[in-house]
């Protein structure tokens, strides 16, 4: 009886403090979404109506957006909610209650994890799956409603098989391309051809180009410029997976699922992004739930603010600070992994592990006192 007793008062505290930890997580996520969209619009909103696009492409920029915006939303999110609830706890002395019923530290710990593993899960699915759809899309649509035909100019890399393709302008969500080189490579990656097209068109599944110079690479001291027939189209054997959406994933949104990220990887598919940025980005989205368990962590230390101190203690302001730390410091080791420069693996597990024990090294000392 006793054991039925103690594990359902344990499922109802686990519940009641499941509800408060998601409840505040999602209504900061809320606030802080709508306060990102707002300034994203008041930067873009000139220029959707200069594109004549009403009311109906505000809703549609904005729409298109959310997913991004949550994602990037979500960590501070999870930090500014445990806060808020392990603040409330306290200062209403239920901490204290439960402390009394025999609770604790790491047994509060282990409450809020549940609901802390399960925003990073659901973060990991958005920004895997959801976010990189409606970046695509969004990307597509605004580069086909850019006024005139070309886009402005760009210099956007694509490495397809051996091959090396350079873009330097793209219009029609991607169906259109203009001033394209081609470095045509052997299996030894050495130059064999290199191809400069004025127009690339994307028709009925296709890419057809017109060539406007062909150099022919015979040894390293001589290349010879072969003919090309003046303004006639040609079929360029580009993969069909190439298609203008992706295309514009690689050059404009940037932001693709694992799935695609391990293609491009292996070769299966082209990428314009180096092995290094792969990994990195997938140990990230990997490491999500682990992230927030960071930014729960660092919440901790609230609870040890004094009854009479309330909501007049310092505390919270601190463990907010860290928080902020965190991000700065992981998204900075996460550019160096991007870039190569910092193995992947350290720029995910340094921060995480440096912060994780900092927050023992402080509870722990708290706990001395």
């Amino acid at each position: 009886m006793k054991l039925r007793l103690r594990l359902a008062s344990g499922t109802v505290l686990l519940g009641y403090l499941t509800r408060e930890m998601m409840s505040k997580v999602f209504a900061t996520a809320i606030i802080v979404v709508s306060l990102m969209e707002i300034l994203a619009l008041l930067e873009q909103v000139t220029e959707i109506m200069h594109r004549h696009m009403g009311m109906s492409g505000v809703l549609y920029y904005a729409v298109m957006r959310l997913p991004l915006l949550f994602c990037n939303a979500m960590p501070i999110a999870v930090l500014i909610g445990a806060l808020l609830a392990l603040v409330q706890l306290t200062t209403s002395n239920e901490i204290a209650i439960m402390r009394a019923a025999g609770l604790s530290t790491p047994g509060l710990i282990k409450l809020f994890l549940p609901s802390t593993i399960v925003l990073g899960i659901l973060c990991g699915f958005v920004n895997d799956q959801i976010t990189p759809r409606s970046e695509q899309a969004l990307a597509q649509w605004w580069n086909a409603t850019t006024p005139g035909m070309i886009a402005e100019w760009h210099n956007y890399w694509i490495r397809s098989g051996h091959d090396l393709i350079s873009i330097h302008h793209l219009a029609g969500g991607g169906s259109f391309l203009r001033d394209v080189t081609i470095y045509h490579r052997d299996h030894q990656d050495l130059l064999k051809k290199v191809t400069t097209l004025d127009t690339v068109r994307y028709v009925h599944g296709r890419w057809y180009g017109t060539p406007s110079r062909m150099l022919s690479v015979v040894n390293p001291t001589r290349i010879d410029l072969l003919d090309t027939p003046p303004g006639q189209s040609v079929r360029l054997d580009w993969p069909d997976t190439m298609t203008p959406g992706y295309i514009t994933q690689l050059t404009i949104s940037f932001t693709q699922s694992t799935g695609t990220m391990l293609a491009e990887q292996n070769g299966s598919l082209p990428s314009s992004q180096s092995p290094s940025f792969f990994l990195t980005e997938i140990l990230g989205r990997i490491m999500l739930p682990v992230t927030f368990t960071v930014m729960l962590l660092l919440a901790v230390p609230v609870v040890y603010i004094p009854p009479r101190a309330g909501i007049r203690s310092w505390l919270p302001v601190w463990c907010l600070g860290a928080g902020l730390l965190f991000v700065v410091f992981q998204g900075l080791l996460r550019a160096l992994g991007n870039a190569g420069t910092l193995p992947s693996l350290m720029a995910i597990f340094v921060g995480i592990l440096i912060f994780i024990l900092g927050v023992i090294t402080v509870l722990l000392r708290i706990e001395e006192r």
